[in-house]
């Protein structure tokens, strides 16, 4: 059973619920979540549950009748996110929205290899390094490993390449050697019912994958899940690899099945090593998308260089030509399933250095201490208004870099080519930017810190000599082009897309034609050397767009400018705003329930936008922009407390931030 304690439950208390649950001959493990603190109860239930839920600090008490316990939805509704982090304090999250990649050699075979492979997997977009040190082989004659020799190369490699380093233990008495060297223990098909090795292994803590038996059923297979989770360990991640039946043509039988029906089981995140169940790498290519397809939440796959001289698994270990399609197709692939490929951050980008000068009364010029800039990536090209809200959200402290696409806005500040950046989420005229709210829920890794409004102001900007009625084609955002409807359409003129209002300015320029205008902001004047036609020409003189700061939450701090960190990140000035995103029950009322969460809190919401929920037909998600009271002690704790009652009523919920808006 799972035991909710009450968020003011004393020592004394809990110390007291633990007593009588041992004396009951229970096993347990205490977890802490954002929201509560559980007892998860294991053992044969001999007692009635209502002696636990009135003793003092209990909240409630919830029977399990799986023979999987704390691996059954019942124990954890919300799914598992399994945290590895690397050398660059990165955090791999396995799970979510994620689709995470983990490759390397069947086994280690030489220093220079293993550097190889690394190298090649990385450059391609694992997250992490795989190889085997000991190997478990049918025959006693095939090469078993290199032992702790191996393990140091496997690490030394993840290390050069931030790759957090996954391989396989094969007896418990390894573990002693091992234990420097392994991020993530991986138990293999010939393990999964090795239950003393699984009682050991889940006391160390560490993260461990544990792949399904040869003949093993579902069932089975989480019971063996069960011996991590109750012998210490939170972070379990399950791997299909294959089941053997009467089916020769493959090495084994890939059950992708699997996947769905142990979503509905389990919280625990799903991989599926396509290299172990098809056995030729041709095969392995399509199976390994379809493993994508079907709900995985990333694949595990054996990749070598030179494949033929392999001492292991040669016939199945992928080129890395073959494993780079792979995943420049899964990174096709994720957009439409709603998930984002994870990547390994890049080191930390070298930042601009700001000087200040100032000339003294007898005309000397002193220098400041020099001071670190950070970045914030932007939409469009020099002269966009996304530019103009990092100066100003920013104050100068904050280097403004080009972005291409808003895409790639939360692209490169997951992988770390950016602090920052800045995406606009709707306009008063226009409205919302939809992208970028379908961006806030397949991009997890990224959180809301910052958000200011600025005023928007269009000019009609062209070529020196081009009046009204030389103009055929006008340029600019389609945001931009829709707050600006009304003058357009007192013109014959062909409206066309651009990624910025300043990109629309930039090609115009470039172009040099007559024909050509663009409506941008004014100072896109003098940055690309066009004439300004008209000025004001937005529907609404109040128009204004409302732009959010994003960063990174799967990495730690990394130095740069202190100052601008605390002043973003910090507690120095306290949040205004918090923004909410969640789904609804399917039941009558559900979303009356939901914001009545709100109101009963007295948040005030002052936007609510709703989203289709990719994958699921008339399913939405719901965003909810809510003031916080500048006078509470502690407004960070106020919305975790909201939070608790909005997943009561809610199905899913997501804080994407709590910050500072600049008014």
């Amino acid at each position: 059973m799972v035991i909710v304690l009450k968020k003011d439950i004393t020592q004394d208390e809990k110390e007291n619920v633990k007593r009588l649950l041992f004396a009951n001959n229970f096993k347990l493990n205490e977890i802490k979540g954002e929201d509560a603190t559980i007892l998860a109860a294991v053992g044969k239930l001999a007692m009635d549950t209502r002696e636990v839920e009135i003793l003092p600090g209990v909240a409630s008490v919830i029977p399990i009748s799986k023979p999987y316990k704390m691996a059954s939805r019942e124990f954890k509704p919300d799914d598992t996110i399994v945290e590895i982090e690397n050398c660059r304090g990165q955090k791999i999250r396995v799970g979510g929205s994620r689709l995470v990649a983990i490759a390397g050699p069947c086994a280690v075979e030489s220093r220079q290899q293993m550097l190889d492979a690394a190298a090649a997997v990385s450059k391609a977009g694992a997250v992490m390094l795989r190889g085997g040190a000991y190997k478990p082989r049918t025959s006693p004659y095939s090469f078993q490993g290199l032992g702790e020799e191996g393990l140091k190369y496997l690490k030394e490699a993840g290390e050069k390449f931030a790759l957090p380093v996954v391989t396989e233990i094969v007896a418990s008495e390894f573990i002693p050697v091992m234990r420097d060297y392994v991020d993530v223990y991986q138990v293999g098909a010939r393990n999964m019912q090795n239950f003393e090795l699984l009682k050991r292994l889940g006391a160390l803590g560490k993260p461990v994958i544990l792949k399904r038996g040869l003949s093993a059923t579902i069932e089975e297979w989480l019971m063996s899940a069960e011996y991590l989770l109750s012998s210490g360990t939170n972070d379990v991640i399950l791997c299909e690899r294959g089941i053997r039946t009467y089916e020769k043509a493959t090495r084994n039988t890939l059950d992708l099945s699997a996947i769905p029906i142990l979503r509905s089981m389990t919280h625990l995140p799903i991989i599926v090593d396509p290299s172990h169940a098809l056995g030729v790498r041709d095969k392995i290519p399509p199976m390994a998308l379809a493993s994508v397809a079907a709900g995985a939440d990333g694949i595990i796959v054996e990749v070598h260089c030179h494949p033929e001289q392999a001492l292991s698994d040669a016939a199945q270990a992928l080129y890395p030509q073959q494993f780079d399609k792979i995943m420049r197709d899964i990174s096709a692939l994720a957009p439409v399933l709603g998930k984002q490929v994870a990547h390994i951050r890049e080191n930390p980008p070298k930042s601009a250095i700001l000087r200040e000068t100032s000339v003294s009364s007898f005309g000397k010029i002193s220098v400041r201490a020099e001071q670190n800039r950070e970045s914030c990536l932007f939409c469009g090209e020099k002269g966009a208004y996304a530019e103009m809200a990092v100066e100003q959200f920013f104050d100068g402290a904050c280097e403004a870099l080009h972005a291409s696409s808003f895409d790639g806005i939360f692209q490169g500040v997951v992988d770390g080519k950016a602090e920052f950046g800045m995406v606009p989420i709707e306009n008063s005229t226009a409205g919302s930017v939809y992208n970028n709210y379908d961006n806030l829920s397949r991009f997890e890794d990224v959180s809301i810190v910052g958000a200011i409004t600025l005023r928007i102001e269009h000019s009609l900007l062209a070529p020196k000599g081009a009046t009204l009625e030389t103009i055929k084609n006008v340029y600019s955002h389609p945001q931009g082009l829709a707050q600006c409807s009304n003058f357009l359409k007192a013109h014959e003129w062909k409206e066309i897309d651009t990624v910025s209002t300043a990109s629309g300015a930039k090609f115009v320029s470039e172009k040099g034609s007559l024909e050509n205008a663009a409506v941008a902001n004014a100072r896109n004047a003098d940055i690309y050397g066009l004439e300004i036609l008209q000025q004001g020409i937005e529907n609404d003189a109040s128009n204004y767009t409302r732009f959010v700061v994003i960063k990174a939450n799967h990495v730690a701090k990394n130095g740069g400018n202190s100052v601008l960190y605390e002043k973003i990140c910090g507690d120095s000035e306290k949040p205004n705003m918090a923004t909410f995103m969640f789904s609804t029950k399917d039941e009558s009322g559900a979303l009356y329930n939901a914001l009545g969460v709100f109101k009963n809190a007295g948040l005030n919401l002052n936007r609510l936008e709703s989203r289709p929920i990719s994958g699921k037909p008339w399913k939405y998600w719901f965003y909810a922009d809510a003031q916080i009271d500048e006078t509470l002690e502690n407004p960070k704790d106020y919305v975790s407390r909201v939070m608790s009652e909005l997943k009561k009523q809610a199905e899913d919920v997501r804080l994407l931030g709590v910050y500072r808006e600049e008014k």
